[in-house]
């Protein structure tokens, strides 16, 4: 039986796409479930197996790997979408990993509430935001120092109850290769801020500005840059494939569906190149953090050549636009999806 693979985007560091047409349930395996890495993979040592909470704390504590899975559990179902998702499609083009559609991917995670661990250590009226380092590191094509890779949240999405410190997924233990034996969970947020292979946790009074924070996954605007924080609504088809011959006849449209805040509400498709939209059928009821499956059955019953068009609209009242905000570093590509097929 053949069997869809990783789509290889580079070798050192890993960096592995999911073949996201070929994905038909709500939850992606290990083996299918998209790489992206700043670093080669760390070393495993016994100190992953201890979490450190320091900082603008009252109590400064050393969490053991043990003791978090005595805490009280959260398991959430969430869609990790990494920034430069579908970047190839930006033009003019952009330098970069040239994303296709597959750098996102969906699971079930388990952990426990960031809030949890911090109530424990407490945190001062001066905290400000919440740094994350894990154990990956090297060097920068922009400067020879060696970084680890680190991000921080402000306090506020730190405290929010499904900001998670994971160590299952998919109800195993944390596959290596995506962050064991813990690693944060953001929902809402792209995926750089879910940082792997935890290492050490800081509050601290004072905007964080590490590279990967400060120099990339910002928007950079002519009056000067913002974060890349979350996840932009967005859609895309799966089935017919890009560039396929069809028969006439009837055939399924498919596709999956997503956003940052809130949660799909409904998805239209165009078989016109936009000039009429038909709505689509939502597969399960819509929940947040998650993807939507949809479906739209076509009639093709003319020869010929089509563009077809997918757009989603969520409960916050976001509209996938027609045209996605170009920017130079290629984040948050959201543009109608568009295929081509041919009937004959």
């Amino acid at each position: 039986m053949n069997k869809p693979y990783l789509i290889t985007r580079s070798l050192t560091p890993e960096n592995q796409e999911t073949p996201i047409e070929f994905i038909t349930d709500d939850i992606v395996k290990n083996s299918l479930f998209y790489r992206r890495n700043h670093f080669p993979y760390p070393t495993l040592h016994s100190s992953f197996y201890w979490l450190p909470i320091n900082g603008h704390v009252k109590s400064q504590k050393v969490f053991s790997f043990q003791e978090i899975l005595t805490l009280p559990p959260k398991t959430i179902k969430v869609v990790l979408e990494c920034a430069g998702n579908k970047r190839e499609f930006f033009e003019p083009k952009v330098y970069g990993e040239q994303w296709g559609k597959g750098a996102i991917s969906q699971g079930i995670w388990k952990g426990v509430s960031l809030r949890e661990l911090l109530q424990q250590t407490g945190w001062l009226e001066s905290a400000k935001e919440v740094v994350f380092e894990g154990y990956d590191f090297g060097k920068r094509t922009d400067n020879n120092q060696i970084h680890y890779f680190s991000r921080s949240l402000p306090l506020e999405k730190a405290l929010h109850p499904d900001t998670i410190i994971a160590y299952e997924y998919n109800q195993q233990p944390i596959p290596f290769k995506h962050g064991y034996p813990l690693r944060l969970i953001v929902p809402e947020w792209y995926g750089m801020a879910s940082v792997k292979w935890l290492k050490k946790i800081t509050v601290i009074n004072h905007e964080f500005k590490g590279p990967f924070q400060d120099t990339d996954y910002v928007f950079l605007l002519n009056n000067g840059k913002s974060p890349v924080t979350t996840i932009n609504i967005n859609s895309t088809i799966q089935k017919p494939l890009d560039r396929q011959i069809l028969n006439t006849g009837v055939h399924q449209i498919t596709g999956i569906a997503w956003t940052g805040k809130g949660y799909i509400t409904k998805v239209e498709v165009s078989m016109d190149g936009g000039t009429s939209w038909d709505s689509a059928k939502l597969m399960e009821s819509p929940n947040k953090y998650a993807w939507v499956k949809w479906n739209y059955n076509w009639e093709a019953g003319s020869q010929g050549n089509y563009n077809i068009l997918s757009r989603a609209t969520d409960s916050k009242g976001h509209v996938q636009p027609q045209n996605a905000l170009w920017n130079t570093k290629g984040y948050g590509y959201n543009a109608f999806d568009v295929i081509q097929v041919k009937v004959e």
